[in-house]
């Protein structure tokens, strides 16, 4: 089959390649998925650079979402599944012709659903749920998060109002709060505004946000740390930066804050299932009412590796970019 691979860690334009790979075969447990189109995601390129918190033996096939037709099932897997159109997560390597996934992780989508919104319901809109759960906010506490227009940023914000949830989105650019405000999106602001705390400040009020999510790193967290309450809690789900949190000691201690990590990896295999398809019919029924869009951000054949990787790192992008074999 023909796949998308590295040999060796660097950035993802210097170092993918297009190359044929034995197919794979189910083992127990497990389905072969026929891709129909794969998502690059941030996660599947810092993977490539060597820099995620798994690493792959290499030479190693780019991806890890996709969605597909299940053309085989392993031992102990439902042999009623083959055929069934379904989203996988959790794979090494769906930059290909065929991937193989876990089947008790697979979720069959509706027919109704565009392949651009299955090729990417698990990964970022599960990652988003579980992270609002995870923060264990309700109807009318304030959340703040960073990164707001990036794809959980945007997914974030359609649960919070979906759930009552109120949210304070910040960006980096000016140019980000007018794209996001014309999306429908309130209460924006720009990080690059000098006075951008003071301004947060006035949004929320004065007893402050239960919740920060911070997906940036380096100077904003301080100013997410005075914006929280007392009990609050700040979440760090990536860092677009690569700098360290810059954290004040005193807000810490004298507000009694929390600061913890977040990471989907580890989080969705400890869900339990009957909360995973909880969330997976409230992300599904989003979508399908269209008020949650996963839209694509161009689609690449296996044969354009590297204008796909330059594609997903362009800035100011709209949806995923996709692999189609």
């Amino acid at each position: 089959m023909r796949s998308i691979i590295h040999e060796r860690f660097g950035e993802p334009a210097d170092v993918v390649q297009t190359a044929e790979r034995d197919r794979p075969s189910p083992t127990e447990g497990q389905i072969l998925v026929r891709v129909t189109l794969s998502p690059i995601h941030n996660h599947d390129l810092w993977t490539i650079r060597g820099t995620y918190g798994v690493r792959p033996d290499l030479p190693a096939i780019g991806g890890s979402e996709a969605v597909g037709i299940v053309e085989e099932t392993g031992p102990g897997v439902d042999p009623a599944l083959k055929g069934r159109r379904v989203a996988v997560a959790g794979v090494k390597g769906s930059w290909a012709e065929y991937a193989i996934a876990q089947a008790a992780g697979a979720i069959p989508v509706p027919d109704a659903m565009p392949d651009e919104a299955a090729a990417q319901l698990i990964a970022m809109p599960f990652s988003a749920i579980t992270l609002l759960e995870f923060l264990h906010v309700g109807k009318g506490d304030w959340v703040v998060q960073t990164a707001a227009n990036g794809a959980v940023g945007k997914i974030i914000a359609v649960l919070a109002q979906s759930r009552g949830v109120r949210l304070l989105n910040l960006v980096r650019r000016p140019e980000a709060v007018e794209e996001l405000t014309a999306m429908g999106m309130t209460d924006v602001l720009s990080t690059s505004d000098p006075d951008w705390v003071a301004k947060a400040r006035a949004i929320i009020g004065d007893d402050g946000a239960r919740a920060a999510v911070d997906s940036v790193g380096g100077e904003v967290a301080a100013g997410l740390i005075e914006l929280l309450g007392t009990e609050g809690l700040l979440v760090t789900f990536g860092s677009t930066t690569g700098d360290p949190l810059q954290l004040p000691a005193g807000p810490i201690i004298f507000k009694h804050l929390s600061i913890k990590g977040f990471w989907g990896a580890k989080v969705m295999p400890a869900t339990p299932p009957a909360d995973r398809q909880r969330m997976f019919a409230e992300l599904i029924g989003l979508v399908m009412e269209g008020k949650l869009e996963l839209t694509s951000g161009g689609e690449f054949g296996l044969d354009q590796a590297i204008e796909a990787m330059d594609a997903a790192l362009t800035p100011g992008r709209t949806g995923k970019v996709m692999i189609k074999p």
